[in-house]
């Protein structure tokens, strides 16, 4: 394995630190390995914005290889919105790069007295000034970097305005598009007033045993081709999913308040590949390439969205247009903010408004109507710029509730606000939820894939209803065991629902 870099940034000092055999055996990398260098320094004493707490990139032993879909990295701290585990996976470019810079990981510590960013070449490391920088949206950001080093080819992670506000669910972006969503990553970063991470890496990503490895990747890239998955979600993106979740009640509408919506769904990847989509684009090693490209009235070409913006800023507030959707979408990322989390918080907001809960004294005269495209977007606008009743929403769903004593009604598991899979129609989700390390997270067990038929008996999984009950406990038990194998190894879950692909 190769070292971790650790940097300090209230001494701008930095070392290189070796993970111990032991670890590198018995935790491989990712996640797992994550949690045990950080068990010693996550103390309680210190919330996620001390200048003590750290924050740390770390890769998986495939990452960079040539694959199958082996270019994601996790970040992981302590999250200030649930004050527990934090941990987001990224994918693209960012993590290869990283390790073709030499190292495994990245450590930073401290918090500097000005904004700065990280310039990692190869041996050379730097902590270069960003007060130019600071106030800037995270496109804006890579652009800027990327002009003024002129120095071909960086991958860049950055924050926007809502990291540097350290909203509770600000993101970090990377390559342009993709994201470290969840758990407010980006406002720990933000607090150590680090605005990007650069990096260039010009050598060759170490592989043991390469010779073995090549034919079993290939292997592995053209089975995952083939796979009808893999093929649904290249030709319709992660959206694929919409119309058979709606169909089976599993995309909550309205707030999860309703599992219908009146008119037939335009938030839907078959609908996005009939109008505005434009191309696809792949993270490092991915030949599944879930991500779209589109192209709105404007002509510019963007990032499409995936299925949890089309829904949060969709049916999820009584919406239906997807061009809306992806707007909404593109504003969070360039804000940085997650659109689970604030798409959640809106949703709530509009709920206690429609209940009276919540009155216009409260939101400074502002009607908050389910549906209002106008509304949504000044509510975003607001929400980073902690402006009026967006200062509300940007403290989260859980402590907006708590504000108008209804904690209850917000749809969240110990400060993380729940995802679109309504565990109503996938009964095992509501487990997955309650005991997530991360709070309410779809994705240390995905069991509502289990729930639409994916099951590997030789695995040891039983299927069962959707709607069954307490009997299920085992079986959503042993996937969030199989689901722990793939933290350590930083590894994308759209190519392991195929079992051959997962275990060969």
């Amino acid at each position: 394995m190769q070292p971790v870099l650790s940097i300090d940034l209230s001494t701008g000092s930095y070392e290189l630190i070796d993970i111990p055999k032991i670890w590198e055996e018995i935790y491989l990398g990712g996640a797992t390995l994550a949690a045990r260098m950080l068990y010693d320094r996550l103390i309680p004493e210190n919330d996620p914005f001390n200048e003590n707490t750290p924050l740390l990139f770390l890769i998986g032993p495939l990452t960079g290889t040539s694959g199958p879909a082996v270019g994601r990295f996790v970040i992981c701290s302590r999250s200030p919105a649930t004050g527990l585990w934090a941990e987001s996976n990224c994918g693209g470019f960012w993590g290869p790069e990283l390790r073709k810079a030499g190292y495994d990981g990245l450590l930073v510590t401290g918090c500097s007295d000005r904004p700065v960013y990280l310039l990692i070449r190869d041996n050379i490391v730097e902590i270069r000034n960003a007060e130019h920088l600071w106030g800037l949206e995270t496109y804006s950001t890579q652009s800027t970097i990327e002009r003024d080093l002129a120095a071909g080819k960086v991958r860049i992670a950055a924050i926007g305005p809502a990291g540097e506000a350290r909203i509770p669910f600000a993101l970090i972006l990377a390559d342009h598009g993709r994201v470290a969503g969840r758990t407010g990553v980006g406002a720990v970063m933000g607090a150590k007033r680090l605005k990007a991470v650069v990096v260039q890496g010009h050598g060759s990503v170490p592989v043991h045993d390469l010779e073995r490895y090549l034919p079993l990747r290939s292997d592995a890239n053209r089975t995952l081709r083939d796979d009808p998955i893999s093929r649904i979600a290249r030709e319709l993106g992660t959206a694929s999913v919409a119309d058979y979740f709606d169909y089976l009640g599993l995309m909550p509408k309205r707030y999860f308040q309703s599992a219908r919506f009146p008119d037939e769904l335009e938030v839907t990847g078959t609908a996005i590949k009939d109008s505005i989509l434009s191309g696809m684009s792949a993270c490092h090693a991915c030949v599944i390439a879930c991500g779209r490209v589109v192209k709105l009235e404007d002509g510019e070409k963007r990032k499409g969205p995936e299925y949890e913006t089309l829904v949060g800023f969709g049916p999820n507030l009584w919406l239906n247009d997807k061009v809306f959707a992806t707007q909404m979408g593109e504003l969070c990322d360039r804000y940085g903010m997650d659109s689970i989390s604030l798409s959640n918080t809106l949703g709530l907001a509009m709920m206690l408004y429609e209940k009276k809960i919540i009155t216009e004294s409260d939101t400074g005269g502002l009607h908050l109507q389910w549906g209002d495209k106008a509304l949504i977007e000044q509510l975003v606008h607001q929400t980073v710029r902690l402006e009026g009743f967006g200062a509300w929403i940007a403290e989260g769903a859980r402590n907006l509730a708590r504000r108008f004593g209804v904690e209850d009604e917000a749809v969240q598991v110990n400060g993380l606000e729940l995802a679109y899979h309504d565990p109503r129609a996938a009964s095992g989700m509501a487990l997955v939820y309650a005991t997530s390390p991360r709070g309410g997270c779809h994705n240390q067990s995905d069991y509502f894939m289990v729930e639409l038929g994916q099951v590997e008996t030789s695995l040891g999984f039983v299927r069962f209803s959707p709607f069954d009950g307490g009997e299920k406990a085992a079986n959503v038990a042993l996937h969030q065991d199989w689901r722990t194998l793939f933290n350590p190894l930083s590894y994308a879950f759209l190519p392991t629902y195929h079992h051959q692909c997962c275990w060969n």
